[in-house]
């Protein structure tokens, strides 16, 4: 196997994991959150997305989180954005990384950002423009790239001229989204290794995977050997989006360090502090989460020795 020796792991249990939750976290629990995942050594936290309160109440206070932050060195406090509006937002918080996206899809786009996929192209690609002229270091992803709950199969040659696009305008980084869990590793591999070859180098392809189907890290090791360098996970497996049915969490932080790890790629973080946190989120939701290292004690989380 073709396996890089380090890879970035983004944590997203404080968007995407709490996006779709009843339960309101506060700025205090958010910032303890963001202080428990900086010891566990994660070096990429998206801390929020600057969209609408009426849509996303969970977001809603996502200003004052990053205005109370204490910042580390090092550690990179990224956001999600929609619209310009957001842009402007974040602009104001000081974030400078930011994720911006549209779907690859014509139903998601309609519900997600209440706009078409044309709209939604030219929608994206003046948010890059307009982050990148104001010095802000931008992933431009593709959400539902592996598919869609509502329109199903997702034509690959569309995701790929939507890669090229964002080439062209100097994404920093592209991200294929699997938003609701329908991919297999070799539709990963393949729009991964075609991907990385459209950017020849001028961007990093980074992957968004769900664990719907059970297929979550074996996605991620196939994004592996496409070149991916970048994965996104959540805290205990916390997550879905609110605009499509079915998409339940994301792969458990904890889960992708400890295959990585055992892998011998390295990613800089201690899963087992990642794991420490994880029932204290279950508490806060009410509910066990899908992670299994967390859920692992004593002698069963001890890896066998390597040959």
């Amino acid at each position: 196997m073709k396996l890089p020796a380090r890879v970035v792991i983004e944590d997203e249990v404080l968007r995407d994991g709490m996006q779709n939750e009843q339960r309101i976290f506060s700025v205090a629990e958010k910032l303890g959150i963001v202080r428990g995942l900086e010891e566990a050594g994660v070096t990429r936290i998206q801390v929020g997305s600057f969209v609408h309160p009426k849509w996303v109440p969970q977001m809603a206070n996502t200003d004052e989180v990053f205005a109370a932050l204490t910042r580390t060195e090092g550690v990179v406090y990224t956001a999600l954005i929609l619209n310009d509006k957001g842009l402007e937002r974040a602009r104001s918080a000081g974030v400078s990384h930011l994720s911006m996206s549209m779907s690859a899809s014509e139903s998601h786009n309609r519900k997600n950002a209440n706009c078409s996929r044309d709209e939604a192209k030219v929608r994206v690609r003046d948010m890059v423009t307009h982050a990148k002229e104001a010095g802000i270091t931008v992933r431009a992803g593709i959400q539902s790239a592996f598919g869609c709950a509502y329109d199903g199969a997702i034509d690959p040659a569309f995701v790929l001229g939507v890669v090229e696009m964002y080439r062209d305008l100097g994404a920093d980084e592209v991200n294929l989204a699997d938003s609701v869990g329908l991919a297999n590793p070799k539709a990963v591999y393949e729009m991964t290794a075609r991907a990385k070859d459209i950017l020849g180098g001028k961007a990093e392809v980074s992957l968004h995977l769900h664990d719907t189907r059970g297929l979550g890290l074996a996605n991620m090791v196939a994004g592996l050997e496409g070149g991916a360098t970048v994965f996104d996970a959540a805290l205990g497996g916390l997550g879905g989006c609110p605009f499509i049915p079915g998409a339940t969490g994301n792969v458990a932080t904890e889960d992708a360090v400890f295959a990585l790890e055992e892998m011998g790629v390295a990613t800089g973080i201690d899963w087992r502090r990642l794991a420490a946190m994880v029932p204290g989120i279950e508490q806060a939701v009410g509910r066990a989460l899908p992670g299994r290292m967390a859920h692992l004690a004593g002698g069963a989380c001890t890896s066998p020795a390597k040959n």
